[in-house]
């Protein structure tokens, strides 16, 4: 029941923000989406380095490598789905729309979102890891499983995306 009146929250709030973003330019392949709200927000940075007992992913999981090529469509479709399209919420209401882990959701959160900014704690996690965090979630956390919601394609398509907040 408490997990069903969180994620009812927040598809409401996702609802209400993400709506007036249709239609709306996607910019370049590296620079997160920015409504006209965002644009008056002051770009704050969330923790680097950010410490994490994250469970390790098994290792065929960890070991794994992108399938897909970094293209602009990937990166692009990546971004759609970061920013607007994963359900039941957008990666954004938690990690933020800058990606710094300082989304509307994460005030209160312990451990705070992942700031996918900070390159000293993104290069040490690797595509495997990154990929069995989406699918799996992350115990001890907010990080929900997307197993059902998200395709392996569309989970490598937004690790490329999460890449363009700190390369």
């Amino acid at each position: 029941m408490r997990h069903f009146l969180f994620v009812l929250t927040v598809s409401i709030i996702w609802f209400s923000l993400t709506r007036p973003l249709s239609g709306l330019p996607t910019g370049s392949a590296h620079s997160p989406l920015i409504t006209d709200r965002s644009k008056h927000l002051v770009i704050a940075s969330g923790i680097c380095p950010q410490p994490r007992n994250t469970k390790q992913a098994p290792s065929k999981y960890k070991q794994k490598i992108n399938p897909l090529r970094a293209t602009t469509q990937n990166i692009e479709k990546g971004k759609l789905l970061y920013q607007v399209e994963a359900k039941p919420t957008a990666c954004k209401m938690c990690h933020g729309i800058r990606g710094n882990g300082n989304g509307l959701l994460a005030r209160g959160l312990e451990p705070a979102p992942r700031n996918f900014t900070c390159k000293e704690t993104m290069e040490a996690i690797s595509e495997g890891q990154l990929f069995w965090i989406i699918k799996k979630g992350s115990k001890g956390t907010a990080m929900p499983s997307h197993k059902f919601t998200l395709s392996d394609r569309d989970i490598w398509q937004i690790i490329y995306y999460l890449k363009s907040f700190y390369l």
